[in-house]
């Protein structure tokens, strides 16, 4: 029987850990499984026309918030050209509301419901059996199943969780190759001991582990097969103290440049666990995504959120300090409660770590959790169809949470792509009452120019917060000015070739910052310095830019001492060696330079 495992990624790049635990539970009865992963960007003809070409006798798919619009596109077309091929389908968006499905949607046979290999299986060797009978599927002798029968929804008995997940064949045995280029996603344990409303993990009772030798099994198999990056699903990695910390020594020994991620509830995080990483962990090698959501404390005992906002801070800002791994902070807006004003501070509080990336979210009100029962008892309004998002509830309007999302916007494009860090940390401390109110009235200034309706390349990015700065004539605008210039060439790989401000330049200018350069080569990097001794290569290397304060002794220690320098960015174009620069003062050869 030939089966055909498949979902709709969100992109190319990730892989789905779902289909690969069913192919590998399902394989050892049946070989001639088969598992083919599309994006949710793929033309919904071209993926039907691929399953209809594969032969297939059941095909299930993998059902998400993300992907269940276009996977009920495809089988719609699937019905009409394999009418007699079963579609079952499986996953969280399904599973906790499986007879609003079945009832809508004919052309789904049967959902498997919550944890799949055994039901699957079952559900396989059901069809193989009326294959070779010609019965009907005995749909209800299955448990863990919701299926039609006639003009009803039925559901067979509930399946108990599977007791030892170590009787699930590795995922990571074979077929390693089609996870070249792609992002593996990867379990340690199954099961969360929290009960946060707002989330599916919420649901299922109690934690389940692998292994743990069966687990350095797959990493290894995986990193010496190159995979580039490891995606922990677990969602609370951390939560077994010693398990986490041997898989961690593990990684250490063993990374050979693979980037880990896990999600890490930071509250929990015992201290000597933040010492060992602070001091063994190899920089960039791990990466952690912590869920804040929400400060404020009535808003968290709503959804049953237990938090220590203290400790967690504690926990990031000793790892931020160490410099050997990136932070990942989510937020939720619109949970219970929690009003504009709680919410700008929530952000605050959280930006206050310096998060390298700070995740702005929106209360999805996912089918199965606690939030989504009682959306009556906050005033909730939310999208009918997935994903969900809320769209106000009785102390947070629309035109609130649309304000928000100017906030994330901005977040997004300035702060968690690192493009600008120096301009926008002086902005945030010294120019604008709070962090939020940046983020918000740039968002807000965004809108009411329509810039959100045009394209952007690197250079809009700086003309566009500068021409915002300007226009609300930013208290010490020409040092930000000074900042984003820096920042600008700086963060470029090359010398760029076009700039986006007004500085206008002669030659002779040029002449006199190279002769103050080449006087103070003794506190040039080597390279710089000799580069710096002759006037083509140095042309060549570098770029300038007149700039209001010197920024290199700001940077060393804090003191910003104004006056007419230029700053001078060195680019080796080696891509072991990062750029470098020296700023100069002008006074002494002020007269010789043109305004």
């Amino acid at each position: 029987m030939n089966i055909l495992l498949t979902t709709l990624n969100a992109k190319f790049i990730h892989s789905s850990l779902a289909l690969r635990y069913l192919r590998s539970y399902t394989r050892p009865h049946f070989p001639q499984v088969e598992l083919v992963e599309y994006t949710i960007n793929d033309v919904t003809l071209t993926i039907a026309g691929d399953i209809h070409k594969r032969k297939p006798d059941v095909v299930a798919f993998s059902c998400y918030i993300w992907n269940i619009r276009e996977t009920l596109d495809v089988i719609a077309i699937l019905k009409k050209i394999m009418p007699d091929v079963p579609i079952i389908f499986g996953g969280p968006e399904v599973t906790y509301d499986a007879d609003h499905w079945l009832k809508k949607h004919a052309d789904i046979d049967a959902i498997v419901l919550g944890e799949g290999e055994v039901t699957f299986l079952e559900v396989c060797q059901e069809l193989a059996r009326c294959k070779e009978s010609g019965e009907k599927p005995n749909w209800g002798s299955i448990p863990g199943l919701a299926y039609r029968e006639g003009e009803h929804v039925r559901f067979s008995a509930p399946r108990e969780q599977i007791g030892d997940l170590n009787t699930i064949p590795s995922p990571f045995e074979e077929d390693l190759a089609e996870l070249n280029n792609r992002v593996v996603y990867f379990e340690a344990s199954r099961g969360c001991p929290f009960k946060c409303q707002y989330c599916l993990s919420s649901i299922e009772d109690g934690v389940r582990y692998f292994d743990i030798e069966r687990v350095k099994r797959d990493l290894m198999r995986l990193i010496k097969h190159g995979v580039k990056t490891i995606k922990f699903v677990d969602r609370t990695f951390n939560i077994h103290k010693k398990y986490a910390m041997e898989i961690f020594q593990f990684l250490i020994d063993n990374h050979n440049g693979t980037v880990f991620q896990f999600e890490i509830t930071a509250d929990i995080l015992k201290p000597d666990i933040v010492d060992f990483l602070a001091e063994n962990a190899p920089p960039g090698v791990f990466r952690f995504e912590i869920g804040v959501q929400s400060t404020n404390d009535a808003t968290n005992r709503l959804v049953q959120r237990i938090q220590k906002f203290d400790k967690l801070s504690y926990t990031v800002t000793k790892i931020k300090e160490s410099g050997k791994i990136d932070q990942h902070l989510d937020l939720i807006a619109g949970l219970p409660e929690e009003d504009y004003q709680s919410f700008r501070k929530t952000f605050n509080d959280v930006f206050a770590l310096r998060p390298e990336e700070l995740q702005l979210g929106f209360l999805k009100m996912l089918r199965g959790t606690g939030v989504r029962a009682r959306a009556a008892n906050h005033g909730y309004i939310y999208m009918d169809e997935a994903p969900y998002e809320i769209l106000g509830n009785n102390v947070l309007s629309f035109d609130e949470m649309q304000r928000i999302k100017r906030v994330e916007d901005i977040l997004e494009k300035y702060w968690n792509a690192h493009r600008m860090d120096h301009a926008l940390e002086w902005l945030v401390t010294r120019s604008f009452e709070t962090p939020f109110d940046f983020f918000q009235e740039f968002g807000d200034f965004w809108e009411e120019k329509g810039w959100n309706r045009l394209g952007h390349q690197l250079e809009d990015l700086f003309s566009r917060i500068h021409y915002f700065l300007g226009n609300r004539q930013t208290s010490e605008f020409a040092h930000v000015e000074s900042l984003l210039k820096f920042d600008y060439l700086r963060n470029a790989k090359h010398r760029p070739r076009k700039i986006w401000w007004n500085d206008p330049v002669d030659k002779k200018d040029l002449q006199t910052v190279h002769e103050l350069v080449v006087e103070q080569s003794a506190r040039l990097r080597a390279d710089f310095a000799e580069h710096a001794a002759h006037e083509k290569e140095y042309a060549k290397h570098t770029m300038m830019a007149r700039v209001s304060f010197d920024i290199e002794r700001w940077l060393q220690d804090g003191e910003v001492i104004a006056g007419d320098y230029a700053l001078v960015v060195y680019y080796p174009y080696l891509q072991e060696s990062a750029n470098t620069f020296v700023c100069v003062a002008l006074a002494d050869r002020h007269a010789g330079m043109s305004r």
